[in-house]
């Protein structure tokens, strides 16, 4: 594969309408690769393949089975090349190799599990008495438009593509301006797998020109979505205006509640993955620890600890996994947390490490925690995407909860302790819609994901997530005697 990647549209590699952009390497500030970006009249292209493919029939009447087939081929495509895959998305997005191999052998995971499920899709018959046969059955919607972010370039588009195509739907994909070069990789795949031409279409391109002409684009049927709560909102706005249904993740702001009796040793791992993993630019990342009071202090020094052991540096140089963090996506996304973690210092937050940017060519920012910080503050209630954790005390469960619930948003959540009641309680009572108890990231592709409130709504991964993209249908039979 080039330095220069084209679109991937109708089944032919082709230049854009939009001109090319430079993709920037975040670990050394380098020109990663060149990236061919999208008009409208792109867009439009690739939306007229996928419905042309729809039409035709060609996922939707095949054999659930044999389409499980060809969906599980793309996820052992990516395995084979796992890390020359990992390599390129690297470079263009700057998290530690080891990390990105993860995140390939992940997004692999996810055509191997839809693979699976696409022959489980069934309807049921309803008895209206003995006049009559009725029986449901749920169809693909169509043509399903996804908009994919930046942070796992890779995994997220494999997490909506593979449910898309199990269910029969075909896919225009338009991946982040930041990190296009990786979805070249998702149209090989297909290609690979006997993908029938125009039934995914793979593209980048600027998010008001390319993102949005697909979000108001009158041929699709379905619109997928993460990212901010801004362009959410555009977007929802812009699909609605054609009455097309969305899945949006918005993000979070999510808080673990660690209660006295908490197995602090082991919070220590939990630290590590909730909030530096991929530089804690991670949409479920645990942003926020709301302590109780009596181990407020063990906790800081253990998180501190955590941050000052971890190795930062160019994501190429660390290859094998452990205690390392690689640059932020961008310099703008850099700066961009390092000006929140100084507003929050400047309204009487302390910082207890880090902080600042560091002073190597690359986005980098020190692995930070914050203490003094209260549930009014800008850096308690907005999202950072960056790898900033606020610690806050609390005296009672209900004032925990009450913390925990205090933002716009309701991704995921956590709850450490050792009292089962306690935990079920705090799962009941806090509003997000995924809770983990006792292990931050717990769960798998298996395991629905989604949000309360600002952080969006339907639902990723799991079998939930199949019926996002199916729509039922009702057919009433009158048995004559």
């Amino acid at each position: 594969m080039s330095d220069y990647r084209q679109n991937y549209i109708d089944g032919t590699w082709c230049d854009g309408g939009a001109g090319r952009t430079d993709v920037t390497d975040p670990g050394s500030g380098a020109v990663a690769g060149e990236q061919a970006l999208a008009d409208a009249g792109d867009v439009d292209r690739a939306v007229q393949a996928a419905a042309r493919v729809d039409r035709a029939g060609a996922l939707r009447d095949m054999r659930p089975m044999d389409r499980g087939r060809i969906v599980q081929e793309i996820g052992r495509y990516l395995v084979v090349h796992r890390d020359e895959i990992a390599g390129l998305l690297t470079r263009e997005q700057g998290k530690p190799f080891w990390e990105a191999q993860r995140e390939v052998s992940g997004a692999a995971l996810y055509f191997e599990y839809y693979g699976n499920q696409a022959a489980t899709v069934e309807g049921r018959s309803i008895p209206l008495g003995g006049g009559y046969f009725d029986f449901t059955d749920n169809e693909p919607y169509g043509v399903s438009a996804q908009i994919i972010p930046w942070n796992f370039p890779l995994e997220i588009a494999s997490r909506s593509m593979a449910a898309a195509l199990a269910t029969g739907n075909t896919c225009v994909i338009k991946t982040s301006e930041m990190t296009p070069l990786t979805g070249a990789w998702l149209a090989r795949a297909a290609e690979a797998a006997g993908v029938p031409a125009g039934a995914v279409n793979i593209f980048s391109g600027w998010g008001h020109e390319a993102g949005a002409a697909l979000a108001a684009h009158s041929g699709i049927n379905q619109m997928v979505f993460t990212g901010s709560v801004p362009t959410g909102i555009a977007i929802a706005t812009a699909a609605a205006q054609n009455v097309v249904p969305c899945v949006l993740e918005l993000g979070g702001k999510s808080a673990a509640i660690v209660h006295d009796d908490a197995d602090l040793q082991a919070f220590e791992n939990d630290i590590r993955w909730g909030i530096y993993f991929n530089s804690g630019q991670v949409c479920s990342a645990m942003s926020r620890v709301i302590v109780h009071e009596s181990c407020h202090d063990e906790v800081v020094d253990r998180a501190v600890k955590v941050a000052r052991s971890l190795s930062v540096g160019p994501g190429m140089e660390r290859r094998e996994a452990g205690p390392t963090m690689g640059a932020m996506a961008s310099e703008a996304q850099r700066d961009r947390a390092v000006s929140m973690v100084e507003q929050a210092v400047g309204q009487g937050a302390r910082i207890a490490t880090g902080g600042r940017r560091m002073n190597i060519p690359g986005a980098f920012m020190e692995p930070t925690v914050l203490t003094g910080v209260t549930p009014d503050m800008a850096i308690a209630r907005d999202e950072v995407f960056g790898p900033v954790l606020s610690v806050m005390p609390f005296r009672d469960e209900r004032q925990a909860i009450d913390i925990a619930n205090g933002t716009q948003y309701g991704l995921v959540g956590g709850v450490f302790t050792r009292d089962l009641d306690r935990a079920t309680r705090a799962a009941r009572a806090m509003r997000a819609g995924q809770i983990f108890v006792n292990q931050w990231f717990a769960g798998g592709v298996e395991t629905p994901f989604g949000g309360y409130g600002k952080s969006g709504y339907g639902r990723e991964k799991g079998r939930e997530a199949l019926w996002n993209y199916v729509q039922t249908k009702n057919v009433a039979m009158k048995i004559r005697g």
